[in-house]
């Protein structure tokens, strides 16, 4: 098949178009974007190849110019990636290319990083306001071949981590990714679940506010990441399926005597890949609808046996499921998600449990509706104030023990948080926000933050 001048015009800007796609960009996933450069790749490498025939044959030097010119424009022309929609470097194969007799390789391995710091100021307690740095993740990908790709992130909590300190090292991710066709890929390994909006598009410059949202993190356990497979498929008419097999929560875990069970039910029995039992396993699935642009709309479901077979823990399952929903209009940006858990057969479990403060609850469940306006917006700078109002209940009900054994359902908390998001360039953020609790007025604070990802 011969090109003429024009088609290799055509591929280089088209090439180029895409790689310098701006991070705000509507592109349904980084793997889908990713898929379509490698065959734009591919496309140019093959115009590249029918040149240098042409230009053996003595009969193509003007296009053959031309060819040679596009990879250094392109190049020049593409932006490091400011939020978790937008594609990785690493999502682009390794390619050699030849200028000016000079051959460049494309880097195969691409450093990633995000984190934040955060301050927080009760206002009926100032005396206990804090400068924490939540958290600082360093990541990598690799590309090994133009379908196959390692994704891993390595993650530090409250700066310092030690017996006698607060934080945490933790593996966020660890998974490989292959393509097994134009529209279909496969990963195992530790993979972040897909459930909700949040879970798998959690750096700070992606989401409003400068706390993580209570329904995505107290209700849907943040960041949330088990051992599995799973395929990801992503139709022509904009539609993203996810499905497969991991690991899943151990009821064995439950400390009724603590209160990490009553921040986040699922929070406190997840096991993170962390030498997890895998005597059960789970079955999860999402599916993503992006077909109207500027349009998502979606949902999740997970189920699996919690138990274990492990002795004096009664058999159980623990489900959880959301909708959400994000359109973005113009300079609004406009969401919404809801979510619901359950733990079946707990009356057994909270039998041995009676008398503690913190028993296993039957269902938990919240929602929460966000909106947020461009109002400015001058070169690489943005200015978007918000408001978010959520309800969220961590334990909504428990199973009946008998008369005065059993707990009285939780309260629903009300928290209705207004601040301001201001965007620095490609990856940095500043964040303010006030948030007023309905339920706890005691936890009523205003917020500083500072976000990075690249």
């Amino acid at each position: 098949m011969s090109r003429t001048p024009l088609s290799i015009a055509v591929t280089t800007a088209l090439l180029g178009a895409a790689l310098s796609m701006p991070a705000h960009a509507q592109t349904p996933t980084a793997i889908e974007l990713a898929r379509k450069l490698d065959r734009l790749a591919a496309e140019l490498a093959e115009v590249k190849a029918q040149l240098a025939t042409l230009r053996a044959q003595g009969g193509a030097a003007g296009a053959v110019g031309a060819a040679a010119a596009a990879p250094e424009t392109a190049a020049a022309a593409r932006p490091a990636p400011a939020t978790a929609d937008a594609a990785p470097a690493s999502a682009r194969p390794s390619a050699v290319e030849r200028t000016a007799g000079v051959e460049r390789t494309e880097p195969a391995t691409v450093l990633t990083s995000y984190g934040e710091i955060n301050y927080t100021r009760p206002t009926k307690a100032s005396q206990n306001a804090e400068v924490d740095l939540r958290r600082f993740v360093l990541g990598f990908q690799h590309r090994m071949d133009p379908k196959t790709r390692l994704v891993a992130e390595l993650e530090v909590e409250h700066a310092v981590s030690s017996a006698d300190d607060p934080g945490e090292v933790a593996l966020e991710q660890a998974f490989v990714e292959r393509e097994l066709g134009p529209r279909l890929a496969a990963r195992a390994g530790l993979f972040l679940m897909p459930a909700g909006m949040l879970n798998e598009n959690h750096e700070p410059t992606a989401y409003y506010g400068v706390h993580r949202n209570f329904v995505e993190t107290a209700i849907i356990p943040s960041t949330w990441r088990e051992v599995g497979v799973q395929l990801i498929g992503n139709l022509d008419n904009g539609l993203t399926v996810q499905g497969g097999l991991s690991t899943g929560f151990d009821v064995g875990k439950w400390d009724a005597t603590s209160t990490e069970g009553a921040e986040s039910p699922l929070g406190a029995i997840h096991q993170e890949g962390a030498q997890a039992r895998a005597r059960n396993l789970a079955v999860f699935g999402a599916i993503n609808w992006r077909g109207v642009p500027g349009l998502l709309v979606g949902g999740s479901a997970f189920s699996g046996a919690a138990s274990h077979s492990q002795p004096l823990v009664p058999s159980t399952r623990v489900s959880l499921w959301d909708l959400h929903a994000r359109w973005t209009p113009g300079r609004w940006d406009l969401s919404s998600v809801y979510a619901r858990g359950s733990i079946s057969n707990t009356a057994a479990l909270n039998a041995t449990l009676v008398g503690n403060p913190t028993l296993i609850p039957e269902s938990f469940d919240g929602w929460y509706l966000q909106g947020a306006y461009r109002l400015w917006s001058q070169g690489d700078y943005v200015l978007s104030p918000f408001v978010r109002l959520e309800r969220f209940n961590t334990a909504r009900d428990y199973a009946d023990l008998g008369a005065g054994l059993t707990p009285p359902a939780a309260g629903t908390e009300r928290v209705t948080t207004i601040g301001v998001n201001f965007l620095v360039g490609q990856g940095v953020v500043l964040k303010a926000d006030v948030q007023r609790f309905g339920l706890v007025s005691a936890n009523n604070r205003v917020n500083l933050g500072l976000g990075w990802s690249f």
